[in-house]
């Protein structure tokens, strides 16, 4: 890395784009002497509009899919919604300065789908957002606001959802208003964002460690802003890289390297930030791909130099961007999993990170074509099942014949006759292991069959992400000594981190369905490829 030379911060608050500069907010105090500020009552917004969307997915998200007991939320039900993550980040260190008062505005806390959830209708994004701006109206007038988003958001008919939002709380707030946004690094993102709003934070790990951090930093650099103790100036970079995020695990190189080199960035240089978006590919998006932005305190010159460098960073990296990990087919993948067992390097995890409605057989399917024994798959996704387990009054201990999954699409396969025995019946995993449904608590069935294989029938997609939250079904992990799960890096979380798994292996079905890492068999409409490496080899990038 160059040495930096020390400059003259150049005054002036860039709205979006370096050089772009907007007044102190109205009232702002400038610093006193000896580094003190005006404490002064500030009121901020809160506002969440935060979707992952998998636009190839062959159903819509719509209003119904946000709106069950709890969303949306506002008020303190809101700022409660999220401890240990972006929100409960931001909320904690807000009140922890005097004189801040924080406003939940009415927002929806996610999808009932998850990230098992296509397009969202531009009917259910205008519906929301009118209804956040006509309370932030009301409520107002006020000095900031707070955007919790994802950056992955996919509307029909709105190109850049997070921008169009941040633009509309801009006119409400005027422009000596201050925004701040917090972001998932799976976030399509580029300079419009910063156009309206003035800070964006964003997770730098996968898995996504340090949520609850950006939004501290959020928090409390948005208040340093109102107070007229920041003065954000930020510079964007995209080097044309495009990759799925299964190969995106930052515990390894060459993503820990960019990784590194952003906090070393931040070590370095007071008051510097660097954001980290490595794009979400199954998110048909004119600004797909990856993305660095950087923030500095009235340094502009600054933000551009390491917004460059850690692209060309990036640009030079390339080639290990795409080959630090290897992904298997199933069929491939099942046969050395038995090969675990033989040699004992066990407990194993195939992870189906492809399938994106967590209803696909193929894993399963394969499961019993090689005879795999002692294995937990969970999960298979089919709420049509649970429903007529549920009004059968399904218990453990019940026989069990039915066909299972499939049939959601055709990256779902086939339904899979499974026959056996019921083991449990549960309410599901808790916080600690998969993703509790947004709409609360609902009825998981797990079931024996095969050479003690256990089944796990969900009523949604699920990542499960620590072996622990097997517990929480009443499952005995010890009995087993394999693990099909559907996730593409959360689980390294539970079984990798912690040293539980001898054995990882990353598997895909023959064909090249929803989440593939074979980009080039996606229906684009929105993205093009020959614009990315590594679809254009002949590609050049000097930065920018």
């Amino acid at each position: 890395m160059n040495k930096i030379p020390r400059r003259r911060l150049l005054q002036g608050l860039a709205a979006g784009a370096a050089g772009a500069a907007l007044p102190l907010a109205a009232g702002a105090q400038q610093p006193r002497p000896g580094g003190g500020t005006s404490q002064r009552p500030i009121r901020i917004a809160v506002l969440q509009f935060s979707h992952e969307t998998t636009t190839f997915l062959p159903y819509d998200t719509t209003i119904d899919d946000f709106t069950y007991e709890g969303s949306p939320a506002r008020g303190e039900a809101l700022l409660a919604s999220g401890p240990g993550s972006y929100m409960g980040g931001f909320v904690k260190v807000a009140r922890e300065h005097a004189n801040v008062e924080l406003v939940g505005i009415e927002s929806p806390l996610g999808s009932k789908r998850g990230s098992g959830s296509g397009w969202i209708t531009k009917q259910t994004f205008d519906h929301f957002t009118n209804k956040m701006i006509a309370e932030l109206k009301a409520q107002g007038p006020f000095d900031g606001a707070y955007l919790a988003l994802h950056g992955a958001a996919g509307v029909r008919d709105v190109p850049k959802p997070e921008a169009v939002l941040a633009r509309r709380v801009r006119e409400v707030i005027g422009p000596k208003g201050f925004i701040a946004g917090t972001f998932d690094p799976h976030g399509n993102e580029d300079h419009d964002f910063l156009r309206y709003a003035n800070l964006a934070f964003c997770v730098k790990y996968y898995p996504h460690y340090d949520t609850e951090l950006q939004g501290q930093r959020a928090a409390r650099t948005l208040i340093r802003c109102i107070r007229g103790d920041y003065r954000p100036t930020t510079a964007t970079a995209k080097p044309p890289i495009i990759t799925p995020s299964v190969l995106q695990w930052t515990g390894q190189s060459p993503w820990m390297d960019l990784v590194q080199r952003a906090l070393v960035w931040e070590a370095r240089e007071t008051d510097v930030y660097v954001s980290f978006y490595y794009g979400f590919a199954f998110m048909d998006a004119p600004d797909a791909g990856m993305t660095f932005q950087v923030m500095t305190n009235g340094n502009p010159g600054l933000a551009r130099e390491i917004a460059d460098d850690m692209a060309k960073t990036a640009w030079r990296l390339r080639e290990e961007l795409w080959n630090a990990t290897k992904v298997y087919r199933h069929r491939e993948g099942v046969r050395l999993a038995k090969e675990a067992i033989q040699k004992n390097a066990v407990p194993f995890v195939l992870a189906d990170h492809s399938d994106r409605t967590g209803a696909a057989t193929w894993l399963l399917q394969e499961i019993l074509s090689q005879d795999l024994s002692d294995t937990i798959i969970g999960t298979i996704c089919d709420e049509d099942a649970i429903e007529t387990l549920r009004k059968r009054g399904v218990k453990p201990g019940d026989p069990f014949d039915m066909e299972i999954g499939g049939e959601m699409d055709v990256s779902a396969g086939k339904p899979v006759r499974v026959r056996g025995r019921v083991k449990t019946v549960s309410g599901g995993p808790g916080r600690r292991g998969g993703r509790r449904s947004a709409a609360g608590s609902q009825l998981w069935v797990s079931v024996e069959f095969g050479r003690n294989n256990l089944l796990v029938i969900s009523p949604f997609l699920a990542q499960i992400t620590d072996p622990e939250s097997f517990l929480d079904l009443g499952i005995d992990i010890a009995q087993y000594k394999g693990y099909a799960i559907k996730s593409r890096v959360h689980f390294r979380r539970g079984f990798y981190d912690s040293g539980f798994a001898k054995t990882i292996l990353l598997v895909e079905p023959e064909q090249p369905f929803l989440g593939t890492v074979r980009l080039e068999a996606l229906p684009y409409r929105f993205i093009d490829l020959k614009k990315f490496w590594p679809y254009n080899r002949s590609l050049t990038y000097t930065g920018g």
